[in-house]
């Protein structure tokens, strides 16, 4: 009777989780499938003949500066959004963890999911509003006095660390509120106790406790915005090529699908090796405590 009354349980769990199976089998295992295989083809077998394996698509990428250019460039707004959201969403992480009041967490959970709510597309063109060479900002600026030309705030890296910093610093603050909302408050508040300044206690009981979450949100935001498309499109204005950028080139004006499915290999496999490194990070975290 147990015996069949566990089977009867596992062919129920295994119904249970038959769907999600298939769901991520069809949107997540084969999109990714189609896309390795494409980027080690000659062409679309679908529509050309004599279609035959080759890694050229990944020779052409690694022969041309140009394209490790673009990849750096692609890195390096990742690390700049990831250091503006973590130092601006720490902070605010941190208030909304360790204040008392319901009412004000509400308020501050609010503030921080509204955007949310906005899409990607309607906040960015609100920054373009801001940062453009005719937009609030220069002409304030002009209009006190303080500059002669317009700033050079959009068509760069600059503006695209913006936009995307405002895009994705919920997520850092969700990511942080509640491994931060997880630390005995009262640690800290020993520390002060036993002589220690409340900054020196944050920086050597609260920061080192933290440093999962730091790590968790910081590899969030980083995937994130180095898989942004929209931003970097409407904020660099082709002035400054990221990958997801070069891909979308790839695919509408040079019809090179296959070689853009090797671009996107890469960037998944940038996204897999962050992760790896978290794991070991956390794993590593974990030890010390």
């Amino acid at each position: 009777m147990r015996a069949a009354s566990g089977s009867d349980a596992g062919s129920l769990i295994g119904l249970l989780i038959l769907p999600c199976a298939i769901l991520f089998a069809l949107f997540f295992v084969l999109p990714i499938g189609l896309m390795a295989v494409m980027s080690v083809l000659t062409g679309n077998p679908v529509v050309e003949e004599d279609v035959t394996f080759t890694a050229s698509h990944y020779a052409r990428f690694a022969g041309d500066w140009y394209n490790w250019e673009v990849l750096w460039a692609t890195l390096r707004i990742g690390l700049w959004t990831t250091v503006a959201a973590l130092l601006i969403g720490y902070p605010i992480a941190h208030l909304m963890a360790r204040v008392h009041s319901r009412a004000l967490h509400a308020i501050l959970l609010m503030a921080v999911l509204t955007p949310m709510l906005t899409g990607i597309v309607v906040r960015t063109f609100a920054w373009m509003t801001l940062l453009a060479d005719n937009g609030v900002i220069n002409q304030t600026l002009a209009a006190l006095g303080w500059i002669e030309s317009p700033l050079p705030l959009m068509y760069n890296e600059f503006g695209i660390v913006v936009g995307l910093t405002h895009i994705f610093i919920p997520y850092m603050v969700l990511t942080l509120t509640g491994v931060i909302g997880r630390i005995d408050s009262g640690l800290e508040q020993a520390a002060v106790s036993l002589g220690a300044s409340p900054f020196r206690a944050f920086l050597e009981v609260t920061l080192p406790l933290s440093l999962p979450g730091i790590v968790a949100g910081s590899l969030l935001v980083f995937s994130l915005a180095i898989s942004s498309y929209v931003t970097p499109i409407l904020m660099g204005g082709f002035q400054v090529t990221t990958l997801p950028v070069m891909i979308y080139q790839q695919v509408s004006s040079s019809f090179n699908v296959s070689y853009a499915a090797a671009l996107g290999m890469i960037l998944l496999t940038i996204s897999l090796i962050l992760v790896a490194a978290y794991n070991r990070a956390l794993v590593s975290v974990t030890r010390r405590k």
